[in-house]
């Protein structure tokens, strides 16, 4: 099978999906009406309430939902059952799913003066459903805090090519920020100098590496979240996740051209097993993409950040449906590249030992979507160590990019919660250490990786869980249940069903006493407030 006619394929649905299925949810539950102002507009506090130009916070949303998941998910997810099935649930979840979740959560966030989706719980479901809601959702940050600061301290450490451009990215972005803000220049203007600037970094960077180690870098990804979470949005996250997105969208775009140029063969085995070394295609498989078709982080941010800056109404399936669609297609790009341009199991020749996909994962996912997105480059011109280093700076900026968007959501969360009762936790820079305390400690002594693995499940759960939330507040104003319930039951199911595998197959086995109460706990959750939901659907369907 050649990956190019796949690739189009692939485009051409999601193109198709965005104007077909966007329009139905957009005209069937969100009704946009820009006659209503929005957060963004009504508070406009200059620090977390922003009215921001729509490129500016497509760049923020998309950047920050992105992250490492749609390409670190995949690889797994096609090393596990093959390339078939993982493009499949890509392209269909992504679509029934993931976009819908999103845009619904995203647009109920802003028809409630910016709250978080553990507030809209509060109000369309029940308090009880909040607070369980509100826990697990900010236990379930402290994590992607941790693992994401090591990840990021591990790649500069390793990398050290890439650190010139990824500090370069901070200061570029106050400086982007100042003069579009402050000083009002040009922003098409603004926008081509610092690509210009940004991709210079990359090759200054090859020439002059900066070494560290990986101590130093862990404390300085943490103290930079935390300057990223309480300065004001526009200064330095907004700005950064806006120049990132065109750092995605080049690998994104010129990866398409190249495998288009290139012309590959899928040599990889389109299904390799109903049941793999991690448990049965379902629930495993789901859990595994997770990003790439659907995630409950996305909900964080939309409801967290971009509904606070969201300048109209029917900008808002621009932003969430369409950053959903184009994380997809970024998902759909890394299987295809993996399976074609890298070998599957042994090279055609002792020079290409290097390409073989078994031998780039031993070393990390990083690696692997490095060395394939270079490899696919090479048929543009590019150089294949400038590819490479393109590949590894895209995953390193993104995952950097979701720890200071983390940081921001788990502040928001105490202040909305804890903050109401006790107001030194209304204070920015209280609720944002909060979440860094507790994960600093976590990444000591790999505690992280001892109960990472019952999360990858946790995180389609929150995507559940929302659905869920969404559900019960669209149905308050009358609108269908259906586009929103269907996936929440299904995600449910699926992630119930994977925690209950891991715990009975793989955490009770190892005597893992740890994993094996916090997977109960989330199971129990995540019962709990789907129950809620479900009292009040079919408590207001029995009084119509």
């Amino acid at each position: 099978m050649n990956a190019t006619i796949i690739a189009i394929i692939g485009v051409i649905w999601f193109i198709f999906a965005y104007k077909w299925y966007g329009s139905k949810i957009e005209s069937k539950i969100v009704k946009p009406d820009d006659q209503i102002p929005t957060p963004a507009n009504q508070v406009n506090d200059g620090i977390d309430f922003v009215p921001t130009k729509t490129p500016i916070l497509f760049g923020h949303h998309f950047s920050s939902i992105a992250g490492a998941g749609p390409i670190i998910g995949p690889i797994f997810a096609f090393s596990l059952f093959g390339w078939l099935p993982t493009i499949l649930w890509i392209m269909l979840g992504t679509v029934f799913m993931g976009a819908v979740h999103d845009y619904t959560s995203m647009m109920a966030s802003v028809r409630n003066k910016g709250v978080s989706i553990t507030e809209i719980a509060d109000k369309s479901v029940s308090p009880t459903a909040r607070w369980i809601f509100s826990i697990f959702v900010w236990l379930s940050l402290a994590l992607v805090q941790a693992v994401f600061a090591v990840l990021t301290a591990q790649t500069l450490e390793q990398k050290p090519e890439i650190v010139i451009p990824t500090l370069g990215l901070m200061i570029l972005a106050l400086a982007f920020g100042y003069f579009v803000y402050r000083k009002k220049v040009n922003l098409l203007l603004s926008t081509i100098l610092a690509i210009l600037f940004l991709f210079s970094l990359i090759v200054i960077g090859d020439y002059y590496p900066i070494y560290a180690s990986y101590d130093f870098w862990l404390l300085f990804c943490i103290l930079y979240a935390f300057i990223a979470a309480t300065l004001p949005v526009w200064l330095l996250l907004q700005p950064r996740d806006y120049l990132s997105m065109y750092l995605l969208l080049a690998g994104l775009i010129l990866g398409f051209i190249g495998l288009i140029l290139k012309s590959p063969t899928i040599n990889a085995p389109a299904f390799i097993s109903f049941n793999s070394n991690n448990g049965p295609i379902w629930p495993i498989l789901f859990i595994t993409v997770a990003c790439g078709a659907i995630s409950g982080f996305h909900s964080l941010v939309g409801s967290g950040t971009s509904s606070k800056q969201l300048i109209k109404e029917t900008d808002g399936k621009k932003i969430s449906f369409g950053g959903m669609l184009t994380e997809g297609a970024l998902a759909l790009l890394v299987v295809l590249l993996i399976s074609s341009v890298l070998y599957w199991g042994k090279a055609d020749s002792p020079s290409n030992n290097d390409l073989v996909f078994q031998n780039l994962l031993q070393k990390s996912a990083n690696i692997t979507f490095g060395t394939a997105l270079g490899n696919v480059l090479t048929s543009l011109g590019i150089p294949l160590f400038m590819g490479i280093s393109l590949g590894v700076l895209m995953l390193n900026a993104f995952i950097l990019t979701t720890l200071d968007t983390t940081v921001r959501l788990a502040r928001y969360i105490v202040e909305e919660s804890v903050g109401i009762k006790f107001r030194i936790f209304k204070n920015r820079y209280i609720a944002a250490a909060m979440g860094l305390v507790l994960a600093y400690i976590l990444t000591q002594n790999n505690s992280w990786k001892i109960i990472w693995p019952v999360f990858g499940a946790s995180n389609q759960l929150v995507a559940a869980l929302a659905l869920f939330v969404v559900t019960a507040y669209w149905f308050g104003f009358g609108r269908p249940k259906g586009y929103t319930l269907l996936p929440a039951i299904f995600m449910l199911l699926t992630t119930e069903a994977a925690l209950i595998y891991q715990t009975i197959w793989q955490y009770i086995p190892q005597g893992n006493i740890l994993l094996i109460v916090i997977s109960s706990l989330l199971i129990i959750l995540g019962l709990i407030v789907a129950f809620e939901v479900y009292k009040k659907i079919w408590i207001k369907d029995g009084q119509q």
